[in-house]
């Protein structure tokens, strides 16, 4: 007679703080703490702020004795599979990405894929999602929206993807969302009053969630006429409705 398979444990999706220094109490329910303070085995997108995050937790585990594994850009099915281990033998895992929650505009749907693909438990936990926090205060169409991730970086790409969107945002009266490296916010900005309509409202959506939290919408009209908002280094999501 074959040996039984053993019960295969649960991959927890864990919500992480979208600034530094938040306290997880702030945005995490506290089953979601409790579920994750009781994780041993994670699978992150950077091991230094995953550790970084879990002291901020209060881990109750040394964080020497935690197995923590970052998820390559690349990965095959063999990889992904060595990855899922813990899981495959009946324990639970955790996967975390850097800030906001894993999967969404954040590394780890492959990863989430193959766990169901080998008949994994997946249990997304409750937490900060800065693109469902921004369509929320931001007023604009939260019936029909779109994320589109980052937009081209070359300038004439970029200028002809947002002209695009606004185009399509009129059309369909979406809502029309994405996002920026920090360090090249204020270029984004600048594109945006030089490229959108001035009827377009447009939301600018930083750091949500913290203590230098940003949430304006304005016309274009209204931006041009304003002071620029300090952007530069700082997690921002931009949404228009044209």
């Amino acid at each position: 007679m074959s040996e039984a398979r053993p019960q295969r444990g649960s991959l927890y999706l864990v919500p992480v703080a979208l600034g530094e220094h938040t306290p997880w109490a702030h945005f995490l329910p506290a089953q979601a703490q409790a579920i994750t303070a009781g994780l041993r085995h994670f699978v992150v997108e950077t091991a230094r702020a995953a550790r970084a995050h879990l002291k901020q937790l209060d881990y109750p585990h040394p964080l020497r004795e935690t197995d923590i594994r970052e998820l390559p850009a690349e990965a095959a099915d063999a990889a992904l599979d060595a990855l899922l281990a813990p899981a495959l033998a009946g324990a639970d895992l955790g996967l975390l990405s850097d800030a906001g929650c894993p999967a969404v505009a954040d590394p780890g749907a492959r990863l989430v894929a193959r766990a169901h693909a080998l008949g994994i438990r997946v249990v997304p936990l409750v937490g900060p999602s800065s693109i469902l926090l921004g369509l929320m205060g931001s007023g604009l169409n939260g019936q029909s929206f779109a994320f589109h991730g980052y937009l081209p970086v070359a300038e004439g790409e970029r200028d002809a993807a947002l002209r695009t969107l606004e185009d399509e945002s009129r059309k369909l009266g979406r809502t029309q969302i994405f996002i920026e490296t920090p360090y090249r916010n204020e270029r984004m900005f600048e594109a945006l009053l030089r490229t959108l309509k001035p009827e377009t409202r447009l939301c600018v959506a930083c750091e949500l969630n913290t203590a230098g939290e940003l949430l304006l919408t304005r016309t274009l009209r209204e931006w041009k006429k304003a002071a620029r908002p300090a952007l530069a280094r700082r997690p921002a999501l931009f949404l228009l409705l044209a």
